[in-house]
């Protein structure tokens, strides 16, 4: 018997092996057969349907509102269908409802908000600039949601009618800037952290330093937001028909409205009237059905989605010869090749050169959606953009929600620098932060040692203490780069270093205060820049194209099969809470800092504006 039993278990062994080989290759197989299938799905050419007589058209933002998508792996791109639905391009949702308004095919708009994740109050008001557009064309908007973070609430406030779930809420809370101060968890690990800086604004580091806000940095902190949240609450309240204050009013007062509607959030929207209807599901259909009759076959309300749209009305445009060219600056500026979501300092500066010699871009807008970074990499993109503008193109920059310190700095290079009234701009100051760890390693035991033929050999180890000298070195070479800053800001905006100096020192301002400053030319939208740039050029009749990094054929056929996974997807993205914007972690306020690090900077100098976080 002892004889048999290894025999037989080696053959049910080995015939498990092969049924699982059998499995794996069958699904490799299947997988190979969707590939193959989906890649003659998208080069199929496709019938082109036609745009409904008359339709409502049903804008669903989301994700996060952006004004370039961030880069995505090709791989990703086709295995996770929601990442496509992780952002929408702002600019995308400003064209769709600019043009339905003068469209006598579109009717109205269903604001669906349900999958909003957020966006800044700037691209919210570039959006809302085009809602109330469409609105004065005599059409009405319509806007849905279960319930209404800050963000959303904002672009719902220019429906004619809003409704939520009777089991919803309007959350607001305000804008605030809280950070997590560091100095005594370092001084326990005891972690050195070295920093050099220039003026008394530039608060990026300052968690690092101290355990709570300085006076300058509450001073001017304040200011802004209070600029911002001011704005918010007047447009609300401007285009709800609310009484001055009424927005803070639900806010501060929040228990006692709640408790005249017995703990109800959504009735308490409505009784403060915030929200016109609470409606369940059924409800909500059955309302829309009514506006605009029944899609058969989808069960739903018949309405047509604004990608669906751009789409109908791309086909339908006439190209024209001459063009103003568009590029997207946006995040943390970094030296070298960086994929989209960075601004690279090499890939902006080989789009500003395509734009350059393309005989048939007349004018360029940039538009900068940055924080800073490296200061030697904004000084190399902005030396492109001299170099363009030399040769006769117009260059104008239209500031999103935020251009501060770097991207203010690449800003200089333009003929003209347009703002929308609450973007974040200004922070012009720059810093150094080198960490040493040598007291953390001596109290496990670990010493360094050793001899250098100079005075600046191993000057710049973790391991060891920065010398005198080192520490003088690093100061100097800050305050070198910010007298530059100064300058080539003073000859930008025709003025006197001290005279910038005075609004400088790292210091925040929104749009509207930056152009009573000088600091910026003048105050509108992204479409607004645009047409200033082509009058520049002398054109009339011109198309807008982005200069966008060149896709590999990989990428290409990649993007390609993701379109057609989400045309065949109903999976959308879940929307999170908005409790959860309440909430930070300390790892997410240390990884800018690590990010700039480990950039590359040659001098390790940084026009980076930590603090400078849109709302």
């Amino acid at each position: 018997m002892s004889s048999t039993n290894p025999g037989i278990l080696r053959k049910t062994f080995s015939g498990l092996w092969r049924l699982l080989t059998w499995i794996r290759t069958s699904l490799a197989n299947l997988v190979f057969l969707v590939l193959i299938l989906l890649i003659v799905v998208a080069l199929i050419p496709k019938e082109a349907s036609q745009m409904p007589d008359t339709t409502a058209l049903r804008i669903a933002p989301s994700g996060y509102l952006v004004d370039q998508y961030s880069y995505v792996d090709p791989l990703t791109q086709i295995i996770d269908k929601d990442q496509q639905k992780a952002e929408t391009l702002v600019r995308d949702l400003v064209k769709a409802v600019n043009t339905a308004a003068e469209d006598d095919r579109v009717t109205s708009i269903v604001l669906d908000l349900n999958y909003m994740v957020g966006g800044s109050l700037s691209k919210l008001q570039e959006i809302g600039e085009a809602l109330r557009a469409f609105k004065q064309s005599g059409k009405s908007i319509y806007a849905i949601s279960d319930a209404y973070s800050q963000e959303q609430y904002y672009l719902a406030s220019y429906a004619d009618e809003i409704a939520v779930h009777p089991m919803g809420a309007v959350i607001l809370t305000g804008y605030g800037s809280y950070r997590n101060y560091f100095k005594s968890a370092l001084e326990k690990l005891s972690l050195n952290m070295h920093v050099f800086r220039v003026g008394e604004y530039k608060d990026a580091v300052e968690p690092y330093l101290r355990n709570q806000m300085s006076d300058a940095s509450r001073e001017h902190n304040s200011q802004w937001l209070n600029e911002l949240w001011a704005s918010y609450t007047d447009d609300v309240e401007l285009q709800r028909e609310l009484s001055a204050g009424a927005i803070n009013d639900y806010i501060n007062n929040l228990d006692q409205h709640l408790e005249t509607q017995k703990g109800n959030p959504a009735q308490t929207a409505k009784a403060l009237s915030l929200v016109d209807h609470l409606f369940s599901y059924h409800q909500q259909r059955d309302f829309l059905i009514e506006k605009f009759g029944k899609d058969e076959e989808l069960d739903d309300y018949q309405a047509l989605d604004y990608e669906s749209y751009l789409a109908f009305i791309q086909r339908e445009e006439k190209p024209a010869a001459d063009k103003v060219g568009l590029i997207v600056a946006k995040g943390v500026i970094l030296d070298g090749e960086q994929p989209e979501g960075s601004i690279g300092s090499d890939t902006l500066s080989q789009l500003i050169r395509d734009a350059r010699q393309d005989e048939s871009i007349k004018a360029i807008v940039m538009r900068v959606d940055s924080g800073g970074g490296s200061a030697f990499a904004s000084e190399v993109i902005r030396q492109e953009l001299e170099l363009t503008r030399q040769e006769g193109i117009p260059i104008i920059v239209s500031m999103g929600s935020v251009a501060a310190s770097g991207g203010y700095w690449i800003s200089m290079a333009a003929d003209e620098v347009w703002a929308t009234p609450n973007t974040i701009t200004g922070s012009i100051g720059v810093f150094s932060a080198f960490p040493t760890i040598e007291k953390s390693l001596e109290k496990v035991g670990i010493n360094t040692d050793g001899v250098g033929t100079t005075e600046l050999a191993g000057a710049l180890r973790l391991d060891r203490p920065l010398s005198p000298l080192t520490q003088n070195i690093l100061q100097q070479s800050v305050n070198s780069i910010y007298q530059q800053f100064l300058d080539l800001v003073a000859n930008a905006r025709q003025t006197s270093s001290a005279q910038i100096h005075a609004v400088a020192q790292g210091r925040v301002w929104t749009g509207r205060a930056a152009v009573d400053l000088g600091l910026v030319d003048k105050l509108g939208n992204l479409n607004e820049t645009i047409a200033a740039a082509a009058d520049l050029a002398e054109l009339t009749n011109y198309q807008v194209f982005e200069v966008e990094k060149q896709l590999s054929p990989s990428e290409q056929l990649a993007r390609q099969l993701a379109g057609e996974l989400a045309s065949i997807s109903n999976i959308s993205l879940s929307q999170s809470s908005p409790l959860l914007s309440l909430f930070t972690s300390a790892e997410a306020q240390f990884r800018p800092l690590l990010k700039l690090l480990q950039s590359g900077d040659p001098r390790s100098v940084y026009a980076q504006c930590l603090e400078c976080a849109a709302p």
